[in-house]
């Protein structure tokens, strides 16, 4: 059985991007090497990553495509592409028609839905080709529940052909330090020994809510750390740490992981934090939050600042120890994550 995987890109990248890279490693630790190399397929593709090599790499170019066109372009281009690579079950993990196993990391109806964005002539072009994909596709994997939620509710998707599969995490990258590092961590980035630094990992703080946060926490004495995109204007309490490409080294810093999302159809930023031993401050749309125990967990209603503001203080008041083992109730290991895939995958060719 040869396995394909299709993505946007095959970089480093955040959100199924970067879901596509954990496939890639976890297929070949599983033995999917050699003559059985996944077929990969992806408008851009960086040659410099070793993940390149591990993969029959596959560029389909869309530059000449006009850019409203190109999702449509690359799902009838990849159709060619994956016959002539010999693909007997396709992974997408972008908007393609033809995908025997279709991921779901969020759907497009449910981001203009929660973000309260009219609906434009390219949304409707992107949400039929949501549609075809899922009408196609054998098994849809769900990241979370409330991704299945809106399979069903927004689609029409029948609940016999989804299957709930969290993210994977890696989980050699994100995990805790002992008391003498996390000191060390605090004073590289610093951060005070006495104050309370609340992250906020964003390339992208309008959706993900910096605003909000802003309004709900003035006055308080509190460390806004936003690393990633720099802020455009700055409160006084927010602070910018850089892009942080350690940002596993910036949760372990922290006090807590702070996202106010309109719209987060899972949110690995949670279970990365946690796994580094500090606890989240979430909105309750946010769909990680199933997946994270709730003595490492804040909740708040999503978009209430007054919520918000009574939660952060809440959570102070009581701050207990770090988060330790048991906080992420599932495995989230890119090994479980990939044998389950596989575990589909080998169903489904076994059908034909």
């Amino acid at each position: 059985m040869r396995i394909g995987i299709s993505a946007n890109a095959l970089k480093l990248s955040g959100g199924l991007e970067r879901y596509a890279m954990d496939l890639v490693r976890g297929l070949a630790r599983a033995g999917f090497d050699g003559r059985q190399k996944p077929a990969f397929f992806a408008r851009k593709i960086d040659r410099s990553l070793p993940e390149s090599k591990l993969v029959d790499a596959h560029r389909i170019k869309v530059s000449l495509v006009p850019g409203k066109m190109r999702d449509a372009y690359f799902s009838w281009a990849l159709k060619r592409a994956r016959k002539k690579a010999k693909v007997d079950v396709l992974i997408g993990c972008n908007r393609v028609e033809g995908s025997e196993i279709a991921i779901c990391g969020g759907t497009h109806i449910g981001f203009l839905r929660a973000t309260g964005r009219r609906e434009k002539r390219s949304d409707t072009r992107q949400i039929a080709l949501e549609r075809r994909q899922y009408a196609q596709a054998e098994v849809i994997v769900a990241h979370s529940d409330m991704m299945r939620d809106e399979l069903r509710s927004l689609y029409g998707i029948d609940d016999r052909k989804i299957r709930v599969l969290y993210p994977p995490v890696d989980n050699a990258r994100f995990s805790p330090v002992d008391d003498a590092q996390r000191a060390r961590l605090r004073e590289q980035f610093g951060f005070g020994a006495d104050e309370i630094v609340l992250l906020f990992p964003s390339s992208s703080h309008e959706r993900k809510g910096l605003p909000l946060i802003e309004r709900a926490l003035a006055g308080m004495n509190v460390v806004i750390a936003v690393a990633g995109r720099a802020p455009e204007h700055r409160a006084p309490n927010v602070r910018y740490i850089g892009y942080a490409k350690n940002i596993e080294d910036a949760y372990r810093a922290a006090d807590f992981t702070i996202l106010a999302s309109s719209y987060e159809p899972f949110g690995l930023v949670g279970i990365e934090s946690v796994m580094c031993g500090t606890p989240v401050i979430f909105p309750a749309c946010i769909g990680c939050g199933d997946a994270i125990a709730d003595d490492a967990k804040h909740i708040f209603n999503s978009g209430d600042a007054d919520d918000l503001r009574r939660v952060v203080e809440r959570a102070i008041r009581t701050r207990r120890e770090r988060v330790h083992g048991g906080a992420v109730r599932y495995d989230a290991s890119i090994d479980a994550h990939v044998a389950a895939l596989v575990e589909l995958a080998c169903e489904i060719d076994g059908r034909r």
